[in-house]
């Protein structure tokens, strides 16, 4: 990833992957980066890191609303009641990304996010219990993988998640706000500092 910014439309400088297109703006400015304590959009973000294996993220957010009406908005205790008969209707949305074993995955993800909370309190408290300390982080936007994501992929396979890889895990460690990785002279790069010191931690 290059990290050197991008002048966009309006004179601020951004990421420079927001230069690939417009829709990549808004997510950029108003969500990627900022810390999330919501177990439906943890879950969600998850399962999205999950479907963009050997994608781009481009064709994901494209088709994200039209994946929120096909996984019940990501609450994962409904998901986790999805049949093979959902499988199969899930195969035939056009909206979404048709991989049997990415759907499959959401729904089984789905049942061990149920346990997850009941074992930690909240998918939230769990994943911000992995949050890295400044010291460990390499420079933004120069790693695809970190200590942080290798041990969080490793304790979520253990718990019997898939699709939770450690670029996939980090993936998501960026986007939630667990780490700010917007690039050095990014105009968001500060917000999100300022969002992140504001944020209480989840216990």
């Amino acid at each position: 990833m290059n990290d050197t910014p991008w002048e966009g439309p309006d004179g601020l400088m951004r990421c420079r992957w927001c230069s690939i297109t417009p829709e990549f703006l808004p997510y950029h400015d108003r969500e990627w980066g900022f810390p999330v304590d919501d177990d439906i959009r943890l879950f969600e973000k998850l399962c999205l890191e999950g479907f963009q294996s050997g994608l781009s993220w481009r064709t994901i957010l494209a088709k994200r609303e039209n994946f929120r009406q096909a996984f019940k908005g990501f609450d994962f205790h409904k998901v986790a009641r999805f049949k093979e008969a959902d499988v199969e209707r899930l195969l035939q949305d056009e909206g979404i990304i048709r991989h049997r074993g990415k759907i499959e995955a959401v729904i089984h993800n789905a049942a061990r996010a149920q346990e997850l909370v009941k074992a930690e309190g909240s998918l939230a408290a769990y994943f911000w219990r992995h949050e890295p300390a400044t010291t460990d982080l390499a420079a933004p936007q120069t790693a695809s993988t970190s200590a942080t994501s290798i041990a969080l992929s490793k304790d979520l396979k253990k718990r019997g998640w898939k699709f939770v890889g450690p670029t996939t895990v980090y993936a998501f460690m960026q986007a939630m706000g667990l780490i700010n990785d917007h690039a050095e002279g990014c105009a968001s790069r500060a917000e999100v500092d300022r969002a992140r010191r504001r944020f209480k931690r989840p216990a």
